[in-house]
């Protein structure tokens, strides 16, 4: 196994793992910035007003997503078992 093939490995890893945990992360990006808004102009301090609407939407997302991001993975997964053959010699 070579040094290129590591580093193109942990480079498809890497894309792979930014690929899957995005949608995710800029849903609930999206929504802590909204609440904190109406936070802000309402001057409502409240911690459950801004932990309950970014988990309910990071549910939502993950039913949503969850297949494709799945399928993402067991084809990354699967790719590499097929390529043990060739990695290794």
């Amino acid at each position: 196994m070579t040094p290129e093939t590591i580093m193109t490995l942990g480079q498809r890893a890497l894309e792979l793992g930014v690929l899957v945990s995005a949608p995710l992360l800029l849903s609930v990006l999206v929504i802590g910035v909204l609440v904190s808004l109406f936070q802000a102009a309402t001057q409502i301090n409240e911690m459950t007003l801004s932990f309950v609407p970014k988990l309910l939407v990071l549910v939502l997302v993950l039913v949503l997503a969850g297949p494709w991001m799945l399928e993402l993975l067991i084809d990354f997964t699967r790719a590499l078992f097929k390529d043990i053959p060739n990695l290794i010699g």
